[in-house]
């Protein structure tokens, strides 16, 4: 790659006329545009006050106003605060007030919500903005009209400061110093490194479609990654799978990013409706957030052939890729140390464990060092000599490739036994009746806890699952796929399971209620 041909920037100002974003109602925004409108929201910003290294939180929809806020801020110097738009007014008030931004910008979809966080923090109305009119907001693209649009002076590289997820504790900021040098060379350089471990290449007639929120820091990044190689960026709303496959065609998609529900539910469509859109534009499916059950891999790498890609990592440090030619040698990998990262296990008194011996995964922090923003505890307590952890558990085989085997909060401990909740699950959601799947442990007087599946079955299973046989097909199933002292000993039929805007399961939320009905017991150890 060329790096300085690459970065927004600096594509913009060589190609102006070139479609830069399409919006989820079709309409298409050009570099020229998009680039003013980014110019505009720097200098609206800057007379607020905002300086080097403050804070700018974004709580939005799909929409190109949010990419222009992020890229405002990633040619000021600023730090982008994406928020869960799933978190209620409570929740966002704590990363509000932890974080203190400099202004605030929401989707009129939110904005109750955000304006009752924003009350609760005190923060001021002249800092609320909204990408389209809501009350107690002042629309974004108004404020910024008065304001050139031509290019902006004085420019410095910004950077996400993504904030953890909420499911264990409160959430906190990952934070790490700036990077200092011209904006479009720090980002062509990071993009380069990012969509090049999944051999994306730039420009190429390149179309990178969204497909979750961006509020979620990976889905974020990679389209801002995708603008930075030159790429168009494609917007979904919300995800819809056959919506997806429609725009596919439509568009000539080459890249997107999903997470594992997305793509069992594309596999849930009709074959028919499947093979009745044309994929073949497809060059790089990415995914990540959450652990993928094989079954659900391997349906999607024969669907869509060997372009697909998996990572592992975290807000706190790089982690791991795995191609699909690689993933099929080692089934339910995900992969080997991303470039110029490494990879880990450990032992609960820091010592580091062979090939195939299970413990908790380290990923190298790297030069940019992070650190919990105002929770110096919680720092020191997930690093070990320069490596971190986010709690995952895994092992690594001979190779180095990394298997993930769940949470080390999420372990169920049953008659002195570890059962890891991702293989379950796994098992679970190859069940054809079976549309999504979560495993948690609950208190036994007897075993100190057993193994519950919360299970939402598919629409055609529903009035089955409702029925007394259900949970024994479900028990048999399981059987012949993982070991006796791994099956459910009570399992629960829900509507829909708690996930959050980035797929990932709220497993706090997971605990059953009511009568789970009647489930016969496993063998147990």
């Amino acid at each position: 790659m060329n790096l300085p041909e690459l970065g927004f920037w600096r594509i913009a100002r060589r190609f102006p006329a070139n479609v830069a974003a399409v919006e989820p109602d079709g309409t298409q925004v050009t570099a020229r545009e998009l680039l003013a409108r980014v110019n505009r929201v720097t200098r609206l910003l800057r007379s607020l006050g905002l300086t080097h290294g403050d804070r700018v939180a974004l709580v939005a929809a799909n929409e190109v106003a949010a990419l222009e806020t992020v890229l405002a801020c990633h040619q000021a110097g600023w730090y982008l605060v994406p928020v869960n738009t799933a978190l209620s007014a409570a929740e966002i008030a704590h990363i509000i007030g932890d974080c203190v931004p400099g202004a605030v910008v929401t989707s009129p979809k939110y904005a109750p919500t955000v304006r009752a966080a924003l009350d609760q923090a005190g923060m001021g109305g002249e800092r609320r903005f909204a990408t389209a009119p809501a009350d107690g907001f002042r629309v974004l693209a108004d404020a910024a009209s008065p304001y050139p649009g031509e290019w902006v002076e004085d420019r410095a590289a910004g950077a996400f400061m993504a904030y953890t997820s909420g499911t264990t504790g409160r959430p906190k900021g990952v934070l790490r110093a700036l990077v200092t040098g011209d904006p479009d060379d720090v980002f062509a350089a990071g993009a380069a490194w990012q969509l090049g471990m999944f051999e994306v290449e730039p420009f190429k007639d390149g179309t990178h479609l969204v497909t979750s929120p961006l509020s979620h820091t990976a889905v974020n990044g990679l389209a801002l990654t995708s603008l930075h190689l030159g790429h168009r960026v494609v917007l979904m709303e919300r995800f819809d799978a056959e919506g997806m496959l429609r725009l596919i065609e439509r568009e000539r998609v080459t890249t997107t990013h999903v997470v594992p529900t997305q793509m069992h539910r594309l596999l849930a469509l009709d074959p028919e409706v499947r093979g009745s859109y044309d994929i073949s534009s497809m060059r790089n499916l990415i995914h990540g957030a959450g652990p993928c059950p094989p079954a659900v891999k391997r349906g999607i790498i024969d669907w869509f052939g060997p372009v697909v890609y998996e990572y592992y990592g975290a807000s706190e440090a790089a982690g791991t890729v795995i191609s699909a030619r690689e993933w099929l040698a080692r089934p339910g990998s995900v992969g080997r140390a991303q470039p110029g990262a490494a990879v880990r296990i450990m032992d609960e008194h820091g010592r580091e464990l062979g090939p195939g011996e299970r413990g908790r995964v380290y990923l190298e922090m790297g030069p940019r060092a992070f650190e919990y923003r105002g929770d110096p505890d919680k720092t020191r307590s997930s690093v070990v000599d320069d490596y971190v952890t986010v709690g995952d558990l895994g092992y690594l085989d001979e190779d180095g490739y990394l298997f993930l085997l769940g949470r080390t909060a999420e372990v169920i401990v049953s008659g002195g036994v570890n059962v890891y909740p991702a293989e379950v699950e796994a098992a679970l959601l190859e069940h054809p009746g079976i549309a999504d799947a979560g495993v948690v442990g609950v208190p036994d007087q007897e075993w100190g806890e057993i193994v519950c599946a919360v299970i939402q079955p598919t629409e055609a299973a529903r009035e089955h699952a409702a029925g007394p046989g259900f949970r024994e097909e479900i028990i048999a199933f399981c059987r012949d796929r993982i070991a006796g002292f791994k099956l459910p000993r009570r399992i629960e039929v829900v509507d829909s399971l708690p996930r959050g805007a980035n797929g990932k399961l709220r497993k706090h939320l997971l605990l059953p209620n009511g009568d789970p009905g009647e489930t016969p017991a496993p063998a147990h150890p």
